[in-house]
């Protein structure tokens, strides 16, 4: 279970506040405004944003005092964070180990997250042989193999196509779900809130609000959400 309890933000003039339980394995995404704190809001699960006041906890357990490397928690931005230098299956190694030093075990688990993410065979090309779809794939198999619990998504697969992007949301939702692994996705498209998340929080004005369901709360939005996505105002 993943509580943000009481939690406060603040950057500058900026606020933000979040207070919500999540259970282990729930999907959830975080839509809104561009600026509203979307992204920050993940940072601060991931530790790279400190809190001004509240609690993070993972099952009863505080994360908000510890560095983002002590959290079990695992993060995939949008550039992917691929290096360039590297072959794939160095670039999927830092998830196990940062030395690059790995044993035969671990190389082989290397090797079955680039067939599960459909990329086997692939482990000796660099990234810039890669599609993007293809890069998308290799930088899932490496948080994956970081094997931590809880996964947050900041727009990784923004750039790629509508296809491509519905086929890695699904990937996405497989591998979680077979893991049991609890999910938050940053997504300014109600359609990828849809496809994956059966849970969504609106973060407007300053406040992160308690989850409901997707299609419910994209179906009846209320004021700032039709504002952001261009509905025409309740009559």
């Amino acid at each position: 279970m993943l509580q943000l309890d009481q939690v406060r933000i603040t950057l500058g003039d900026f606020t933000l506040s979040a207070n919500f339980t999540l259970q282990s394995g729930e999907k959830l995404a975080l839509i809104g405004p561009s600026g509203a704190g979307k992204s920050t809001l993940l940072a601060a699960i991931a530790g790279f944003q400190p809190l001004t006041s509240g609690r993070i906890l993972w099952r009863d357990q505080p994360l908000h005092s510890q560095p983002p490397a002590a959290r079990p928690v695992s993060i995939l931005f949008q550039d992917n964070n691929l290096f360039g230098h590297l072959t794939l299956a160095q670039n999927l190694g830092l998830g196990l180990r940062p030395t690059l030093r790995h044993s035969a075990a671990e190389q082989q688990q290397i090797d079955a997250a680039l067939k599960r993410v459909g990329l086997a065979g692939m482990g000796a090309r660099r990234p810039a042989d890669l599609s993007g779809g293809q890069q998308s794939r290799a930088a899932l198999a490496r948080v994956l193999l970081q094997r931590r619990p809880v996964l947050l998504l900041d727009e990784p697969f923004a750039a790629l196509g509508p296809a491509l992007r519905a086929d890695m949301l699904d990937l996405v939702a497989e591998l979680t779900t077979e893991a049991a692994i609890t999910l938050i996705m940053v997504t300014h498209a109600p359609e990828d809130a849809r496809r994956l998340c059966p849970l969504c929080t609106l973060v407007a004005e300053g406040q992160a609000q308690p989850p409901v369901g997707t299609g419910a709360l994209i179906d009846t939005p209320p004021a700032a959400l039709r504002a952001y996505l261009g509905s025409p105002p309740a009559p």
